[in-house]
């Protein structure tokens, strides 16, 4: 039996509709930059992960280093110590989102597919990550509403997080907007996950130069523009990366967790036939540009319906599943 989520207040909040109306606001974003510390409002410790202005008012973008929920605030409401990236890190070196960092950081050699590659491996059932890289297609809506069908008698709001990049927020406002309407009918709940602004590919060039491994790869804007578009777009940034191609080399992991963020693989590519275990970090493309994948996926939701009902398959919030693996270490 799946325990009840440690994000409580997180789903009660979006089912009372507060966390998209708060997210809404920020159209004027000005002044957005990596900045780090410790905010601390008694009883929770946040980490600081960015700083910009609104309208002219200043806000921080948070971290709650023991559950990996993210929010934004105003910095008056805190305590709050000003540190480099490395004194933060030592700073909340026990905390599960710190340890989740240096296991990134490990598993960095890979050229393919560095990063977190699965979370609870003592749970029956999966994290879901699609990814929505630029294209020409409309969403594929099949793999929301699959998972709403045959989850909503069990599991409500479903969870699932979507790499979102920002050329794909762009091209596809309606889209962005029917997503954000199944959040706001508690249909879904969404993890954003940061997939860089412009996802560059080249049909070309190697791995080792391709992807965000191309000359004049500017990784500043990459990861920052792509957070501003979020929270433009009222969308909630969380503390995942996921590389576009799954391809980086050991130095572009390390600028990826020097902005605080996690780098998220994945052991079940389903479009490449990679069949899913206890505990992984499931991909597919919900872009349009790989029904395959998709149409896995509906087949494997389909083969589990009866253990769906009986509460013994189930999908994972990415954010619980890898803070699971660090708590108590």
């Amino acid at each position: 039996m799946k325990q009840l989520p440690k994000y409580f207040l997180v789903y009660l909040f979006a089912i009372l509709g507060l966390s998209a109306k708060a997210q809404g606001i920020y159209k004027k974003i000005t002044s957005y930059r990596a900045y780090y510390g410790w905010a601390k409002h008694y009883p929770q410790d946040w980490m600081i992960l960015r700083q910009f202005v609104n309208d002219g008012k200043t806000y921080l973008l948070l971290v709650n280093p023991q559950t990996l929920e993210t929010k934004i605030d105003e910095p008056g409401f805190y305590a709050i110590k000003q540190m480099t990236i490395d004194e933060a890190r030592a700073f909340f070196k026990s905390t599960p989102y710190v340890k989740a960092l240096q296991k990134a950081e490990k598993q960095s050699v890979n050229m393919q597919d560095a990063g977190i590659e699965s979370g609870m491996p003592k749970q029956t059932g999966i994290s879901l990550t699609a990814d929505l890289c630029p294209s020409r297609k409309p969403l594929d809506r099949r793999i929301f509403n699959s998972i709403i069908t045959e989850f909503k008698k069990v599991e409500q709001p479903v969870p699932i997080a979507l790499s979102v990049t920002g050329i794909w927020m762009r091209q596809h406002p309606q889209d962005l907007e029917w997503l954000k309407e199944l959040q706001d009918k508690h249909e879904i709940f969404i993890t954003w996950i940061n997939h860089s602004f412009n996802h560059r590919v080249s049909l070309k060039l190697p791995l080792k130069e391709n992807f965000l491994l191309e000359a004049g790869t500017n990784i500043n804007y990459e990861v920052l523009e792509t957070e501003m578009a979020m929270l433009k777009n009222g969308l909630m940034p969380s503390v995942f990366f996921r590389f576009p191609g799954l391809v980086s080399d050991q130095k572009l992991v390390y600028q990826i967790t020097d902005f605080g963020l996690i780098p998220i693989g994945t052991d079940a590519w389903l479009a490449k036939g990679q069949q899913p275990q206890a505990g992984s970090i499931v991909l597919i493309h919900g872009n349009g540009n790989e029904p395959v994948g998709v149409t896995d996926f509906i087949r494997l939701l389909k083969a589990k319906t009866q253990s769906i009902a009986r509460k013994q398959w189930l999908l994972y919030d990415l954010r619980e599943s890898v803070d699971e693996e660090f708590q108590g270490e």
